[in-house]
């Protein structure tokens, strides 16, 4: 169990956001954080630590009139920690290697392999095929309906069909070298983890499993390992003091 550092980035600005409130439409989201500093700022911070595997995430959409200056955050960040971080936000097989080449060293794709509500397994083999397993990290990020967790795309705006389980994890786990999880109904809020579906990732064993989402304190992360059997990778976003919240970064980044 480590921490993975992250650099979320909407409308141009690393920031910190309630993840369920994300929209597309006039590039809305209720925001926890805005930072005075760039993305590069914060990749050479985690680089000066030797923090490694941990996320940028482009928020807007490729139609967003903020999409570019988001880009050009998040290759600054890359091109600042060659290596050392992973890339997500409207990847696909075309343009993967844009961003290994400017310095990622996974691209994290779900919108593109979970595209219409289904697993688009053609995408999946062309991913794979253009920059190679051990290059990819699967978001299978999710939110709960009727009981169970399903994996939501598009920004986390819409739900497929596919339910995450120990069974759909073990399948796509021979298409990625990693997963990364957010719970999204808890993202951002520093509310708790959701303890059903950590417990479930703590399971799995297969690849190295990434949680972000409602880690608000040290009891939080306390219940967290616990529950996950140290076995899970964790993120801390809008709670780090990094990010205006109470959770010392220095402690933290001794994990």
């Amino acid at each position: 169990m480590k921490f993975r550092p992250c650099i979320d980035i909407h409308n141009g600005q690393v920031k910190q956001i309630v993840g369920g409130s994300l929209k597309d439409q006039g590039d809305e989201a209720v925001t926890n954080f805005a930072s005075s500093y760039d993305a590069a700022f914060y990749a050479d911070l985690y680089k000066r630590d030797g923090l490694k595997g941990g996320h940028i995430i482009l928020l807007n959409a490729k139609d967003s009139a903020y999409y570019e200056e988001t880009k050009r955050q998040a290759i600054s960040a890359l091109e600042a920690y060659p290596g050392g971080m992973q890339i997500g936000g409207g990847i696909t097989a075309d343009n993967a290697k844009e961003y290994l080449d400017a310095g990622a060293s996974h691209v994290i794709v779900t919108s593109y392999v979970f595209k219409g509500g289904q697993i688009q397994w053609e995408n999946l083999e062309k991913l794979r095929n253009a920059v190679g397993k051990a290059k990819i990290v699967l978001d299978v990020s999710c939110r709960k309906r009727d009981g169970k967790y399903y994996i939501v795309t598009d920004r986390w705006q819409n739900f497929t069909k596919v339910e995450l389980d120990d069974r759909i994890l073990e399948v796509l786990s021979q298409y990625c070298d990693e997963f990364l999880v957010h719970g999204v109904d808890v993202e951002g809020k520093a509310s708790g983890v959701e303890t059903e579906l950590v417990k479930m990732l703590g399971r799995f064993s297969k690849i190295p499993v990434t949680y972000a989402g409602g880690i608000g304190s040290m009891e939080d992360l306390r219940l967290f390992e616990e529950i996950s059997g140290k076995a899970v990778d964790f993120t801390i976003g809008s709670a780090l003091d990094l990010f205006g919240g109470k959770i010392p970064y220095e402690d933290i980044k001794r994990l």
